[in-house]
């Protein structure tokens, strides 16, 4: 029997109280829909007045045409400018630039070592690199010349199996070693394996490293191991004229060494060597590709006298000996 009997508030006289309670807690007009011929007069006055623009936010249009404005306006300015220079680097001459640049000069210690191939502790940092006997890299060989003089250098010189002969004067293309020093004693190793290769191969890291490939991309390498450094403007020069060498002085036609040749006339009318007043790779490699190509002898002038230049050196004297 229940304690307290409470009278039921779901029907009161059969009728449900459900469907008549309001479904939230405050009944707004619904903005979303049309007006109606019914709407009274203060509601349109409502809506009109909600229709009215914030100052603020016609400030901001005009603020914005305005901006547009005067960028279209600026276009049109320099569209004009644009069609009065047709070509706007072709009075321009790089070369200006490269003689004013203070290059920095082959230093005696070279480059930092443990920077330039990572530090390995108990270990002999050692460049390998394979080669074809059949296109002997001479631009490799001079630059190993060249680090010679500013490291002390284990020199290798080894046979793979794939290839069957090496001439004799390729096994000894870096010498004799009369001093036979411990390992450790050397600052850096320079391998030259002779192999069946389609292009030189190098890896400085042999277990970690994937070979760097191409004989213009080792010829960077090595020469910036001698620490010399350029600006912007004369390392895209250097760049250019070492791909100029090797695709088109070195693998081109004969109409492209032609046009190589005659560019070259022209800079080294300006300049002592390619580009600016000191020796860079893109000489060690040009002069290399002239040599392989037999396109030496028909050399023009500025290019005749850049060539003895070259040869007077001592690392291009060394790989002379090679060429006869």
């Amino acid at each position: 029997m229940p304690m307290y009997r409470v009278r039921p508030f779901h029907r009161v006289g059969g009728e449900v109280l459900a469907g008549q309670l309001p479904t939230c807690m405050y009944r707004l007009p619904n903005l979303h829909r049309s007006p109606s011929p019914a709407v009274s007069p203060p509601q349109v006055g409502v809506r009109e007045r909600r229709e009215e623009v914030d100052p603020s936010l016609q400030a901001l249009e005009s603020r914005q045409e305005e901006i547009l404005k005067r960028l279209y306006e600026l276009k049109s300015a320099v569209d004009g400018l644009s069609k009065m220079i047709q070509t706007p680097d072709a009075d321009f001459d790089v070369t200006n630039i490269i003689q004013t640049d203070e290059c920095s000069p082959l230093t005696t210690n070279g480059a930092d070592l443990d920077l330039m191939l990572g530090k390995d502790y108990g270990a002999l940092k050692d460049i390998v690199i394979n080669a074809n006997p059949s296109l002997p890299p001479l631009s490799l060989l001079v630059l190993h010349s060249l680090l010679c003089e500013r490291y002390k250098i284990l020199s290798a010189v080894h046979t793979h199996s794939s290839v069957k002969s090496v001439p004799e004067n390729l096994l000894k293309c870096f010498g004799e070693q009369t001093k036979k020093q411990p390992r450790h004693e050397y600052q850096l190793g320079f391998t030259l394996i002779w192999k069946d290769v389609p292009k030189p191969q190098m890896k400085f890291s042999i277990q970690t490293m994937c070979p760097i490939e191409g004989e213009g991309n080792i010829a960077r390498f090595l020469f910036s191991l001698l620490g010399q450094k350029y600006n912007a403007v004369t390392s895209t020069l250097i760049d250019s004229w070492v791909d100029t060498a090797i695709f088109q002085l070195k693998e081109g036609s004969s109409k492209e060494k032609g046009a190589v040749l005659r560019s070259m006339n022209a800079a080294l009318g300006k300049t002592s060597w390619l580009v600016g007043n000191e020796l860079t790779v893109a000489d060690i490699v040009a002069w290399c590709a002239l040599q392989q190509t037999g396109s030496a002898n028909a050399a023009p002038v500025n290019v005749q006298k850049w060539m003895k230049s070259c040869e007077n050196l001592a690392p291009f004297s060394s790989v002379m000996k090679l060429l006869k």
